[in-house]
């Protein structure tokens, strides 16, 4: 543990392009020690932290917390290890890489009461901090859609998994947190265009435990980077953009248009557009403060939990079964809302 009470001790497993953020974000972070990382290439970093060659090096620094962002395959392994020895653990999305090594990761942290969480970083991005707060608020009403589109160019860095687990994962949680609600079932479709033996596209429709209709299209094999999320409902539409932590809200009209013609090409619902201006603080810093706080007894409400990150899991697992089987998949312990009036 940290020599001094007010301070924490911080190790990083895993040197690849996520890990590098994640050091730098350790390097500057208030009231944590980065005192080492880990990856079995080496290497060095910018702010002198050494770099380890072996996990059970690290482990004998006496962690508070680590921070794994090693590929997903090896997520089990080193979490698993981590609980062993009483670390608590911020682990990269997704959680892991099968349903059965998600559950052994959360019965592991729990029966040893430590806090663990899942970097889930869009729940930090500002755009949807804010949507998520007018939904709450009931500022749109009765949710009725919630759309996203996540595409770009194939990452060579990504190896391990394919743009289900690696992206997609980003959306699912995504929509559950901003809605507040589960997936109830889902259909889906995958293509794998770029050589490798993973889904490099998908495609998914479904339904929220509360009728909410949800479908995500994601995939690595666009020139265009776009990060959208559309939430439509009784009272207009929240666009959010992530690339940019932009929120703006398309509402419904409420002035009446005389033009006719004007009127026929517009459609009467179409009224005021509102780019919200909110603080645009750094997704990665913001989660990293939000688990410091949960690792140094502050109330945990502002991570996201290894059981939430266990239930993107399992909806990951459902769109890949029902891409394989070409069938609706309905989510297992999906407990429908009441029929909304």
């Amino acid at each position: 543990m940290s020599d001094s009470p007010n301070r924490l001790r911080a190790g990083l497993i895993g040197l690849g392009a996520m890990g590098r953020n994640h050091a730098r974000v350790l390097s500057l972070l208030d009231g944590v020690d980065f005192v080492a990382a880990t990856d079995p290439a080496g290497g060095t970093l910018p702010s002198g932290t050494p770099v380890l060659r072996s996990l059970d090096e690290l482990l004998a620094l006496h962690l508070d917390y680590a921070v794994v962002a090693c590929p997903t395959a090896f997520h089990e392994e080193v979490g698993m290890a981590l609980a062993a020895h009483g670390v608590c653990a911020l682990v990269e999305k997704p959680l892991a890489h099968s349903v059965v090594a998600a559950r052994r990761l959360v019965d592991a942290f729990a029966s040893q009461g430590l806090v663990a969480g899942v970097g889930h970083i869009e729940r930090f991005n500002p755009a949807l901090q804010s949507l998520r707060s007018r939904l709450e608020a009931g500022e749109l009403g009765e949710v009725y859609q919630v759309v996203t589109r996540r595409q770009g160019p194939f990452p060579h860095r990504i190896a391990d998994v394919g743009v289900v687990k690696d992206l997609a994962t980003h959306d699912i949680d995504l929509t559950g947190w901003v809605t507040g609600q589960e997936y109830a079932s889902l259909s889906a479709r995958t293509l794998s265009k770029s050589g490798r033996e993973h889904e490099d596209m998908v495609t998914v429709t479904g339904d929220l435990t509360d009728g909410t209709l949800v479908s995500h299209l994601v995939n690595w094999l666009s020139p265009l980077k776009e990060r959208f999320t559309a939430v439509t409902g009784e009272r207009g539409c929240f666009v959010a953009d992530t690339l940019t932590a932009d929120l703006t809200h398309y509402a419904n009209g409420a002035v009446a248009t005389e033009w006719e013609a004007l009127a026929a090409f517009r459609g009467v619902s179409e009224g005021d557009m509102i780019r919200f201006a909110t603080p645009k603080r750094e997704p990665l810093l913001v989660e990293h403060e939000r688990f410091r706080d949960a690792v140094g007894g502050k109330e945990a409400t502002g991570i996201v939990t290894l059981r939430e990150g266990l239930r993107t899991v399992e909806v990951a697992a459902a769109v890949l079964e029902s891409a394989r089987e070409r069938v609706s998949v309905r989510l297992p312990g999906a407990r429908r809302a009441p029929v909304r009036a």
